[in-house]
């Protein structure tokens, strides 16, 4: 019997996008499911319908994968949890770290303080955490070199992971001054010539929060993939070399999911030439390596232009969900779906 990986990227939220993901991969003839975020509260049936629908209607999830603490991410979970058989549940809860946290918080010394504190400002992350213990499911962290089945974590390191929480904007449960900024700025459009990026992941950045997410790496049946959540360039950078130090050949990637709905402030050139290779000089006819972008239809705001280019300069079909997307490998079912079509070259971009 051939093995095979599938990954079905699950269109999330209304008009605002989120990550749900759920993949199956099947290995002397048992099959393994991998769950990765669950979007927004109403995504989670979504996850369950489709684990039933299209892997097996009595199958349970293997590994369940909480990238980071995001609402758009976490939220979907709670339905996930609550409907479907959960082995192993993976995602990092900060109050296992209040040793280490509380020299990072002038105001909280005491370890009962600090850790209800967290679970506050974690809130959603608590609520799983109780969900999985009540149903004996086991919880552990996914810190860099875990092996989660196929996949193995390539970012955040515990070092890191335990920096971003000190400085994120949960913590002291105000606005980043950066996102405050964002939020005032009206981008507008500009033509560009082929090659031209106009990325911000090394100016602007992303939030601490955003960059605590995990990404995973798998090289299974022929098919290399990097899940990145909302990850931006510290974490990516992170993995990259986390990658190196460890002897994965990661290139070249078949499978690379774009962080954060294909958000300007993930990215940098230096990060997509890591990763994908330096820009080409012109655009390729045709091309087996994919990029996705967990956007949905609907959001006015994702994925940026400049991000679509600069995936297109490196040689990569650029997919986005409508409804769902299902990436397969050789060997795994063919569901009978019509072919999806790639996000055409954007002739401007973002100023």
């Amino acid at each position: 019997m051939t093995d095979f990986i599938e990954i079905d990227f699950i269109e999330a939220g209304d008009r605002s996008s989120g990550d749900a993901i759920a993949i199956r991969h099947q290995c002397n003839g048992i099959d393994y499911v991998h769950v990765v975020d669950g979007g927004y509260a109403a995504d989670g049936q979504k996850l369950v319908d489709h684990i039933r629908e299209h892997y097996h209607p009595q199958y349970y999830i293997n590994h369940l994968v909480l990238t980071h603490s995001d609402l758009d991410h976490a939220s979907g979970l709670e339905t996930v949890l609550r409907n479907m058989r959960v082995a192993n549940l993976w995602m990092n809860r900060p109050w296992r770290h209040v040793d280490a946290l509380m020299g990072l918080f002038e105001r909280y010394q005491d370890r009962e303080r600090l850790t209800a504190r967290l679970k506050r400002d974690f809130e959603k992350v608590a609520t799983l955490e109780r969900l999985a213990t009540a149903q004996g499911t086991q919880i552990m962290d996914v810190f860099q070199g875990a092996r989660i089945g196929a996949f193995t974590v390539l970012s955040p390191s515990p070092l890191t992971y335990l920096t971003l929480v000190a400085q994120s904007e949960k913590t002291p449960a105000t606005a980043s001054v950066l996102d405050a900024l964002q939020a005032l700025i009206v981008e507008t459009v500009s033509p560009a010539d082929w090659g031209e990026e106009n990325l911000k992941g090394d100016t602007d950045g992303t939030s601490p929060d955003n960059e605590t997410s995990v990404v995973q790496f798998a090289d299974v049946c022929g098919t290399k993939a990097l899940l990145t959540g909302d990850a931006g360039v510290r974490s990516l950078t992170e993995a990259y070399q986390a990658a190196s130090q460890m002897g994965i050949v990661t290139s070249p990637l078949n499978w690379f999911q774009v962080p954060h709905h294909g958000s300007r402030r993930n990215l940098s050139p230096a990060v997509l030439d890591a990763w994908l290779g330096p820009r080409l000089p012109g655009r390729l006819a045709s091309s087996t390596f994919d990029a996705i972008v967990s956007a949905n239809a609907s959001d006015p705001e994702y994925p940026k232009n400049a991000v679509v280019r600069a995936l297109i300069h490196r040689g990569r079909r650029v997919f986005q969900p409508k409804g769902k997307l299902h990436m397969r490998s050789n060997g795994a079912p063919d569901r009978g779906w019509s072919n999806a079509q790639p996000l055409e070259y954007p002739s401007t971009q973002e100023n």
